[in-house]
């Protein structure tokens, strides 16, 4: 049996409670400091509030305060924050963490450097480690996986990376379950850029819904074809990010179309590129989803600020991106949505 904390008890780190429960380990949840309603909640009745189903039994429970004896004599660490808990996790969490420990990120993101690269966040979290002179060994996870059907056990697929396969074998060994299936690749610049880059991008494909939500009315039927020809485009464009990362394999490719696709389908991204299409500002839809949380506009900003950058350079080509740059007009600018089809046309001889 392994002891497994998971430290940030918001839907994705609570989620991978249950195939580490279900396996016969020790599972120590932790909230940070903004999730203490979810332990509160979670001590008094087994669930988690934004769940449907009770976590599996033995579950153990830590306010913040406590994160120290959580950690003591764990296994493995899952970080579970969001992006805009990037920051603490490194500079409150890590620190903690003892030489050898592995942790292993649900965190999906990228940062964007003045150069105009973009790095992830386990090689953020490197350089914090390396100026401390601790050796944590980071992992990730990525892949098509919401966390309220992770928990209703629907067949999940998807990739842990690491610098060290040895590592990877342990995770996947302590977490797999016949419906949590990994993956193991030891690009991870190249799983966490796939996974980051589909925010965007799945943003972009809901405003198709809102925009014909706006022609034909809120309770029209779905229309498919404009949402399949900006998925279409974001493949290209996604090709030629992954490329630019230097991670352009048909692996990375996969895990994260798959992640794209189940983003489209489901989630805050979806909610908030809706009522974009519909018509709203990017203030006035923040407003209409009150108090959700919106990480992919920040990683759309991002990129598209890197990709301007390396254009400027001569790295890149502005019009290689028309879907990424609209996107980020929308959002920076306040720019009516007008999708420039004309510029996702190709003409091949």
């Amino acid at each position: 049996m392994a002891i497994v904390t998971i430290i940030g008890s918001g839907m994705m780190g609570s989620a991978l409670a249950f195939p580490a429960r279900e396996n016969g380990h020790e599972v120590r949840l932790v909230g940070t400091h903004l999730d203490r309603e979810i332990i509160s909640t979670s001590i008094a009745t087994g669930r988690h509030p934004k769940f449907t189903k009770d976590f599996p039994a033995g579950v153990k429970y830590y306010q913040i305060e406590d994160v120290d004896a959580a950690i003591a004599g764990a296994d493995m660490i899952i970080g579970g924050v969001s992006s805009f808990g990037v920051e603490w996790f490194g500079d409150v969490i890590l620190p903690k963490i003892p030489d050898g420990m592995p942790v292993l990120t649900v965190t999906k993101g990228l940062m964007d450097m003045a150069d105009g690269t973009l790095i992830c966040y386990p090689d953020y979290w490197q350089k914090k480690l390396d100026a401390l002179g601790k050796n944590v060994p980071l992992n990730a996870v990525g892949g098509p996986c919401t966390s309220y059907e992770l928990v209703a056990h629907d067949q999940t697929e998807v990739a842990f990376c690491g610098k060290d396969m040895a590592i990877l074998e342990k995770l996947r060994a302590i977490m797999e379950t016949d419906y949590y299936h990994i993956s193991l690749s030891t690009d991870v610049i190249g799983i966490e850029s796939a996974v980051a880059l589909k925010n965007g991008y799945a943003l972009g494909i809901a405003l198709t819904v809102g925009l014909n939500q706006k022609v034909f009315g809120i309770d029209s039927e779905l229309h498919f074809n404009s949402q399949a020809a900006i998925f279409g485009q974001s493949v290209k464009e996604m090709a030629k990010l992954l490329a630019f990362q230097k991670a352009g394999t048909l692996e990375n490719l996969s895990v994260g179309l798959g992640d794209l696709y189940v983003t489209v389908y489901g989630g805050r991204t979806r909610l908030v590129g809706i009522l974009l299409g519909r018509g709203l500002n990017i203030d006035e839809a923040k407003a209409e989803l009150n108090g959700v949380t919106l990480e992919s506009l920040v990683v759309a900003e991002r990129v598209a600020r890197a990709v301007r950058i390396s254009a400027d350079a001569g790295v890149l080509k502005l019009e290689d991106f028309p879907l990424l740059l609209h996107i980020d007009d929308i959002l920076t600018k306040k720019a009516a949505v007008e999708l420039p089809w004309n510029d996702f046309r190709f003409v091949k001889a």
